[in-house]
């Protein structure tokens, strides 16, 4: 009789203390390297890439994703702690090394507690109730964003350079509160704001095989068509006619619609090929409301709506129905749009839509109106970043688009006395009802403590609420006067996740891993 070796990898088998602690370890050597950039005195960290080429970077994310540790459980820890990071990037744009600091305080803080004979359910349920007291403590402090503190905002978050600030401060201030900015190399050494007519919807990738910016892990087109179907795209042969001329006369083009599977893999085997320049995205809007917000974009992109459920019928349509824009971006989240121009179209759509506004009594739907009227004339501000030297531009388009999008949650949600002293008050302010949360308001003080360990300073004791320390003079102040503020958004942000890996990872007793061969050796 014949038997069938299992093909699988070796594994390594790690249990309880030994495991735990390392990946305590994975993610202390993590933090270390991170938390080293944190504040205004904040050091740059160099790395060296895939191809062996050093690259120097302030971005915390970009430095946790550059470390891999060879013992593959400290590996584990380090990796689980950049989830986190990815987590608060993702949902808002900044703040991953304050995830990362937080992360490492807390994990530490629970590791020392459970030495004690503490539960880890426990732990696990102070802290949730904790976190709760901290979010309603930061909403209760948050200040809205007006004045001169956009410039603030966006200074700090570009690692206190004023002149990037103003010019990121300059691009929302002009684009309103409705519209987008987004970041391109410029061709020049020079850095400067750009301001076009564009629009953003909130339809994201269908596929990441779409992506053709995997640093950024976006689809980027420049001057597609546009191909609105609001009725389903069965089969490839439908809008055969479209995707001959597009290649034909190589063009690139964006279908928003829905489309089959087979529609879908035939047009990603030909993008993959090169055959194509191509996305796909989904309808914008839901609803009741998907009809006039479908008929705002092929408005906006001079597109005309293709759906047979009406009548038209795709095998017969011809060019004259596809629009055409300057240029289209898509992430995960969201599509921005650049447009050629505002046409008298829209603005005529703008003033039906506002005579409507006027009339509406429903909540809902005079929302909903506001929301068309933004879509319609919204713009976009294009930062233009220029540098004398590759490595410069890197480093310098890490910190403008930490700054973007941390622009982008004051403004949403609204900021906080920055520099760690929004946590800083909330541990000394918030009773600890349990071990758990008394954990966490310690692990909280972490990032006022490593700030001003980067700077050299001795954390000061006695501190009035909202003020702390200016690490480039040295002295006590009133950090939202001083302009030393954070998002609301991004401190949220960053603890809610940090919170959610250390809990998840204290929950293990077994870790299992591949067996590395030490070559070496």
């Amino acid at each position: 009789m014949e038997y069938n070796l299992p093909s699988e990898i070796v594994k390594d088998l790690n249990f309880g203390d030994n495991a735990k602690q390392k990946i305590i370890a994975g993610v202390s050597k993590l933090a270390q390297a991170v938390k080293s950039t944190l504040g205004a005195s904040g050091k740059c960290v160099i790395y060296e890439d895939g191809r062996g080429k050093p690259v120097i970077t302030k971005d915390g994310v970009t430095v946790a994703e550059s470390v891999v540790l060879f013992d593959p459980v400290e590996n584990m820890g380090a990796t689980l702690i950049k989830e986190a990071a990815r987590n608060t990037v993702k949902e808002a744009g900044d703040g991953t090394t304050t995830a990362t600091v937080l992360a490492e305080a807390l994990i530490k803080h629970i590791n020392h507690e459970q030495t004690h004979g503490v539960s880890t359910r426990e732990i696990k349920e102070g802290i949730a109730s904790g976190l709760k007291k901290v979010n309603d403590y930061l909403d209760s402090i948050k200040i809205e964003v007006k004045d001169n503190m956009l410039d603030n905002v966006a200074t700090i978050s570009c690692n206190n350079d004023g002149e990037l600030g103003a010019i990121i401060a300059d691009a929302y201030k002009k684009v309103g509160n409705d519209g987008v900015v987004l970041m391109e190399t410029s061709d020049t050494d020079e850095t400067y704001v750009d301001i076009v007519d564009g629009v953003q919807i909130d339809c994201g990738l269908t596929s990441p095989h779409f992506v053709t910016d995997t640093d950024k892990q976006r689809a980027v087109l420049e001057n597609p068509l546009i191909l609105i179907v609001q009725s389903e795209i069965p089969n490839i042969r439908k809008i055969q006619n479209v995707l001959e001329f597009v290649i034909k006369n190589n063009k690139s083009l964006l279908i928003v619609a829905p489309v089959s599977q087979q529609v879908k893999a035939a047009l990603l085997m030909n993008k993959v090929k090169g055959n194509i320049k191509i996305n796909i995205i989904d309808l914008p809007g839901f609803g009741p409301t998907k009809n006039d917000t479908v008929k705002d974009l092929a408005l906006l992109t001079n597109a005309i709506v293709i759906n047979e459920e009406l009548g038209d019928d795709l095998d017969s349509i011809s060019l004259d129905v596809l629009g055409e824009v300057e240029k289209v971006v898509t992430d995960d989240n969201n599509t921005v749009i650049t447009l050629q121009e505002i046409t008298k179209d829209v603005k005529d759509r703008i003033k039906e839509v506002k005579k409507l506004l006027k009339k509406e009594k429903n909540g809902f739907l005079k929302k909903f109106l506001e929301q068309r009227i933004a879509m319609l004339s919204g713009s976009v501000g294009v930062i233009k970043v220029g540098a004398s030297s590759k490595v410069e531009l890197k480093e310098k388009k890490d910190r403008v688009e930490d700054a973007i999008y941390a622009t982008k949650a004051a403004l949403k949600e609204g900021i906080v006395p920055g520099g760690g002293i929004a946590l800083l008050n909330a541990s000394e302010r918030l009773p600890s009802e349990n071990t758990g949360e008394s954990i966490l308001f310690d692990a909280i003080k972490s990032p006022y403590k490593t700030i001003l360990s980067n700077a050299g300073i001795e954390p000061t004791e006695e501190l009035a609420s909202g003020n702390g320390i200016n690490v480039i003079t040295g002295e006590e102040v009133d950090m939202v006067k001083a302009g030393i503020i954070d998002p609301v958004l991004v401190t949220k942000k960053a603890l809610k996740n940090s919170v959610s890996v250390v809990t998840t990872i204290i929950s293990a007793d077994c870790v299992i891993s591949n067996i590395r061969i030490n070559e070496g050796s």
